[in-house]
């Protein structure tokens, strides 16, 4: 299903997904499209997006009306942050070293209206450390906070976040909650449902296997009267009537279409992402997660001799998790090592970042294993 070598421990889907073979075939199709456009209807525009939201509504278990299509996980943040209202609590939260996406939009914000930008950092030391973070964030929500601006997992190092009781302490506080799902959504299960987040966005070429260039997002009700933060004649409601667009009607379209990127209808990068969800869909985040469990195992030696740690599994996302070393070695020299043996991986703050996937086996967390271990 991928064009990966065989000699490569390709452990990095976090940094980018190696790309399917279907999605492949599905945007040389779009490009050959274009040979002729005659062939592409006005009702094209359409039919392929309304297909991406509905696949995206059914990973996440929501509405397709509440989907938008977004060019990237800033692009999606903006829209989210920017119709918070300006009176709306002192700060906004955010989980340390958040992915600088995340932190320049929340900044904007803050600066704009005059208000605090909170952290609550990770804890010193290893020991209980997921708990302690945790705890940490639900102590710090309180009705002073305007928003709760974070991701799911860590992007760093796979620290889970207790997103039910999370969003419970946020309804209860009257606070926003926008959750980047970049690192998470498609590697593992979700039920936004449940969860109930205000918004939901992800950058679609990780975990979704999509291109570069898309993302998706989640806006909840509470984002239906917003202001988007582009005009496209595509979100408004008449948009399907090609022969009466300069009638401008100034409603948009239902729920978050709003919030779409301009040119939505991409007909190379849609098509990908749409092979890609379906493809994603058929696997089942139950089953990528189960795969990843099991290859996980194969790593518990690693923390035996004390020289590495790694996050307990109740609070340790098992498609993204970060090796710390213990003895302050230089991970920068440990990932050339890796690299040298074909094996690859990302470096984040002082993590070494392992993220598989279904192309992996337990063969490649064995040479990673071996690698580490000397």
């Amino acid at each position: 299903m991928f064009s990966l070598p065989s000699y490569v421990h390709y452990l990095n889907c976090a940094y980018m997904s190696p790309l399917l073979k279907s999605v492949e075939e599905a945007g040389i199709r779009g490009i050959q499209r274009k040979r002729f456009p005659i062939d592409i209807l006005p009702s094209d525009y359409f039919t392929e997006v309304q297909e991406v939201r509905e696949l995206f509504g059914k990973l996440i278990n929501v509405s397709a009306k509440n989907i938008a299509l977004v060019s990237s996980s800033s692009y999606g943040l903006a829209n989210a942050i920017n119709n918070i209202p300006s009176n709306q609590g002192s700060h906004i939260l955010m989980v340390g070293e958040e992915f600088p996406s995340d932190y320049f939009s929340a900044r904007r914000w803050c600066d704009v209206h005059q208000k605090e930008l909170v952290f609550v950092k990770a804890p010193e030391g290893f020991d209980r450390r997921g708990e302690r973070w945790n705890e940490a964030i639900l102590d710090s929500i309180n009705s002073n906070t305007a928003a709760v601006v974070m991701s799911p997992v860590h992007w760093v190092d796979g620290t889970k976040f207790r997103m039910k009781e999370i969003s419970e302490k946020c309804k209860a506080n009257d606070v926003f909650l926008i959750l980047d799902g970049t690192q998470m959504i498609g590697a593992t299960p979700f039920d936004a449902s449940d969860i109930q987040p205000d918004a939901l966005i992800c950058a679609g070429y990780k975990w979704l296997f999509g291109p570069y260039s898309t993302g998706i997002a989640y806006y909840s009700e509470r984002y239906s009267n917003g202001i988007p933060i582009e005009e496209s004649w595509m979100n408004r409601s008449n948009a399907q009537n090609f022969g009466g667009l300069t009638d401008y009607d100034h409603s948009y379209g239902e729920g978050a279409m709003r919030y779409n990127v301009g040119e939505t209808s991409n007909f190379v990068l849609m098509p990908m992402l749409k092979a890609a969800l379906t493809q994603v869909l058929a696997w089942d985040p139950k089953n990528i997660e189960a795969h990843n469990s099991h290859l996980f195992n194969s790593l518990r030696d690693l923390t035996a001799n004390g020289d590495f740690w790694i996050e307990e599994d109740a609070y340790r996302a098992n498609h993204l998790f970060g090796i710390y070393t213990r003895k302050n070695q230089d991970i920068t020299q440990i990932g050339n090592q890796l690299r040298e043996k074909k094996i690859y991986v990302s470096l984040r703050s002082q993590a070494i970042r392992i993220s598989p996937h279904v192309y992996n086996t337990s063969g490649d967390m064995e040479a990673l294993l071996g690698s580490l271990i000397v």
